[in-house]
This record gives structure tokens, C-alpha cells and sequence, in this order.
């Protein structure tokens, strides 16, 4: 049989050392023991959830479990939330299957959702001229392909790469004596 939640009691957690909200249950002769953390989550809950081939984290908070994905930042992270209709304070273990592709289809067409020009972190492609948000493994390929044509055409960031010094005008005289 299962418990009924009637008699419920708060108690303070004598078990761990950090702040741990315990609830004590009994029903008979039988006591029921659980932390605040697992009343939390349901039978769906997911602890590791993979999102555009990448971990998740599924006891984050849905914003900065987002964050994890290459090329997503927080404020990207909470306007996709709110484009997507998911709650910001709900855990990203606790999404359903439409809510990830609705953030994955918001995440890959941001156009479509009518997310302004100057929220994407592509502006102005050199190739294509366009504007998009990039992410996960095209992030590594394109910041590789700008380095790359910097070296190039020779550009002082591109020689500055080369050369393997600070690039972004930051005081070498006397900082950035190891070598990697």
C-alpha cells in the first residue's frame, strides 16, 4: 500500500551537513524518509539529458543547464525559454520530449521565432553575409575557419595568433612569460 501524505512533518536534516530540507512520514508502524530533493523529482526525471550532442545537466535550473551547449550564453538561454513557453525556474531534468525539441528547433531557427538580428552570435557572415547563432561543434569549426583567414590575409590579429602572443591588447612585458 502506498502512503498518504496526511501526516506529514517538517524536520531539520541531522544527517548531512548541508542545509537539506527532510520530511518524515508515518503511517502505522512504519516511518518513511525523504529529502526535499527527491519529493522533487518524478518517475520522468532525468539526471543527464543530450541536447544537440551535448551532456545537459539535469538537476540545473533549464537557463544555465542550456548554457552548457557551445555558443548558448544565459541571456540566449532564458530568451529561448521564453520564446519555447517553458517555465525559467523548472529543472532541465524535468522537460518533456516536446519542450526539448521546441528549444532545439528555437536553438537551430532563430529567425523563425523572431529573435532579433542583434541577439545571434554570427552577425554578418565574411562568406554569406548572413546572420545566425551558431553552436555545439559548428561553434569550434567556425572560430577555427576566422582564425585561419586572419593568419591569411595577415591581419594583426591573424600574426598575433601566429606568433602565439596575447592577441587582445593586453600588457606583455611583464605577464604571460610561460609558454603553454
Amino acid at each position: 500500500s502506498t502512503p498518504s501524505f496526511d501526516h506529514l512533518r517538517l524536520l531539520p536534516s541531522r544527517r548531512s551537513p548541508s542545509p537539506t530540507v527532510v520530511f518524515e512520514l508515518s503511517q502505522g508502524s512504519t516511518n518513511y524518509t525523504a529529502t526535499m530533493s527527491s519529493m522533487m523529482q518524478g518517475p520522468e526525471f532525468q539526471h543527464i539529458l543530450r541536447i544537440l550532442n551535448t551532456n545537459v545537466e539535469g538537476k540545473r535550473n533549464v537557463v544555465f543547464a542550456l548554457t552548457k551547449i557551445k555558443g548558448l550564453g544565459r541571456r540566449f538561454a532564458d530568451l529561448i525559454c521564453k520564446k519555447a513557453e517553458i517555465d525559467v525556474n523548472k529543472r532541465a531534468g524535468e522537460l518533456t520530449a516536446d519542450e526539448i525539441e521546441k528549444l532545439v528547433a528555437i536553438i537551430q531557427n532563430p529567425r523563425q521565432f523572431k529573435i532579433p538580428l542583434w541577439f545571434l552570435n554570427r552577425q554578418k557572415d565574411w562568406k554569406t553575409g548572413k546572420y545566425s547563432q551558431v553552436f555545439a561543434q559548428n561553434f569550434d569549426a567556425k572560430l577555427r575557419e576566422d582564425v585561419e583567414r586572419m593568419k591569411k590575409i595577415r591581419a594583426h590579429r591573424g600574426l598575433r595568433h601566429w606568433w602565439g602572443v596575447r592577441v587582445r591588447g593586453q600588457h606583455t612585458c611583464s605577464t604571460g612569460r610561460r609558454r603553454n
